[in-house]
């Protein structure tokens, strides 16, 4: 595909909003309570009532709010549960457990987590605003999530991609595809790092039991890929990856496309800045594009997955050894010399000393190396600077680039449709050189091997080389293969239908 440098352009749409937007959408208090000594209460009561008055599948809330006592109520039930807290504002574990509901509740509140309001002079009713609402979710959900399956992710874009291929989906589509294309990546990048860290967390100061528990519960498919063990066969729809490069080419490279997907982003996302919807698409069809790497993601994952393996199987294999029944082998001998007799006259051990000087090893002697000479500073001749220059001219004249190729080719065709190879006049040694790799070049481009025709088509830069004949053809200084050279065309974009 010829996308490598689709989105680099654009230096992160959206990057310099975020940075300043995000605390207009969020009060500036809000991580108070999970920076807190009690983050954990904090965090675990803020879970609770997302999951039964504030979150998407609690039952529907009052139109009004909830009333303020419903809520201390489900904070006093989740305080009677957690540990004693540590002291923050001075309460105690003996001070009731409604003052400290209330004392929770006004926290959570001066950090931006409620919004209370008085309707007149009944009761104060509590709701939650809709932007912290929605970042709880999204905080639950993270904290919740489990492996992802690259199989429907797959799915998932190419049903996408098929749909703005074919006319029947707008930008909105190919954005969230480029989006989850992303997302994917992220994930399969960021698995290698993950998967280091546990391995150094499994080994400290863990017994062999808690060891075999996390690396077989921790491991892989329970909490980073869970068709892991799939992604290599022929059947899983990572194999189509293909198609759906081929996919997206065609829609970047379609006028009819471009320009449908485009007036979508100026329309949606930046009215009346055509430049910024430009730079938006270029940068979700970089995004897809990016699908073609995971084949190096997934090959760096198996790299530490073996790598972990191996650690894996040395720590149990240590511990296995190390941690035999010392004490009932050292009862068993015992018994045995014991009963065989008088264990002095019958010990097992070898007639002598057990330890003795002439039994220790020598120690090390430092041996006293001699100091280096001084380096000798080399006087060349003149001769020899000669001779030096003589050969590197002549390394230099053999040489063949594809940039001296494509200026030897263009200067014989000279704007001709076409040039018979025996019609080429040399001068010099170097032009010998580069004849001699255009018979090559045709010779690879007539192979029936994909890696001499890939080997050709990178030194023909600009011209392509035609064999012509098998007969063996006699030049005026070298002979080889007859060959044609032609131009090659510059590729077209798809005209429109």
């Amino acid at each position: 595909m010829d996308i490598p440098e689709i989105g680099r352009r654009s230096s992160r749409p959206g990057a310099t909003s975020a940075a300043t937007l995000l605390f207009e959408r969020l009060p500036d208090r809000l991580f108070a309570p999970l920076a807190s000594t009690n983050r954990h209460r904090y965090w675990a009561l803020l879970c609770r009532l997302h999951e039964h008055r504030f979150g998407p599948d609690a039952p529907l809330p009052p139109s009004r709010g909830f009333g303020m006592r419903v809520i201390t109520q489900d904070i006093e039930e989740e305080l009677e549960t957690q540990d004693a807290w540590d002291d923050e504002g001075g309460e105690t574990p003996e001070t009731p457990i409604n003052i400290r509901a209330l004392a929770v509740f006004a926290r959570l509140h001066e950090s931006g987590w409620f919004r209370v309001d008085q309707l007149g002079f009944g009761e104060k009713k509590v709701t939650m605003p809709p932007a912290v609402s929605q970042f709880l979710s999204m905080l639950v959900s993270f904290a919740e999530t489990g492996p992802v399956f690259v199989s429907g992710k797959i799915q998932s874009i190419d049903a996408n991609l098929k749909m703005v291929a074919d006319g029947s989906a707008t930008g909105d589509v190919l954005s969230e595809a480029a989006e989850q294309a992303r997302n994917l990546l992220v994930h399969v990048r960021n698995t290698s790092t993950i998967i280091r860290d546990l391995m150094d967390s499994l080994h400290q100061g863990v017994t062999t039991a808690h060891y075999v528990q996390r690396f077989f519960s921790d491991y892989i498919e329970r909490v980073f890929i869970g068709d892991y063990r799939e992604l290599r066969t022929h059947d899983h729809p990572l194999s189509r990856r293909g198609q759906i490069l081929v996919r997206i080419d065609e829609i970047h490279s379609s006028q009819e496309h471009r320009k449908r997907l485009v007036a979508w982003y100026e329309e949606k996302r930046s009215p009346g800045d055509q430049e910024k919807a430009e730079r938006l698409f270029e940068r979700d069809i970089f995004r897809l594009s990016e699908l073609q790497r995971i084949d190096e993601y997934l090959d760096r994952l198996d790299d530490e997955i073996r790598r972990a393996n191996k650690r894996a199987h040395a720590f149990l294999n240590y511990h296995l050894r190390s941690l035999r029944p010392v004490d009932h082998m050292i009862r068993l001998a015992i018994e045995s010399l014991l009963a065989n007799g008088d264990p002095v006259l019958n010990d097992p051990f070898a007639p002598g000393e057990l330890i003795g000087a002439d039994r220790l090893a020598d120690p090390k002697k430092a041996v006293e190396r001699a100091a280096p000479s001084p380096l000798r500073k080399t006087i060349i001749s003149e001769e020899q600077l000669a001779r030096a220059q003589l050969m590197l001219r002549a390394r230099n004249a053999r040489t063949v680039t594809a940039p001296a190729l494509s200026a030897f080719v263009k200067t014989h065709l000279n704007g001709n449709e076409a040039i018979n190879g025996q019609e080429l006049k040399l001068n010099g040694v170097a032009e010998i050189r580069l004849y001699q790799s255009l018979m090559t070049i045709g010779l690879q481009m007539s192979a029936k091997g994909l890696k001499p025709r890939t080997d050709a088509l990178l030194m023909s830069k600009g011209f392509r080389v035609i064999r012509d004949g098998n007969t063996e053809l006699a030049h005026a200084a070298v002979s080889g293969v007859p060959f044609i050279l032609e131009p090659r065309k510059p590729r077209t974009n798809k005209t429109e239908k």
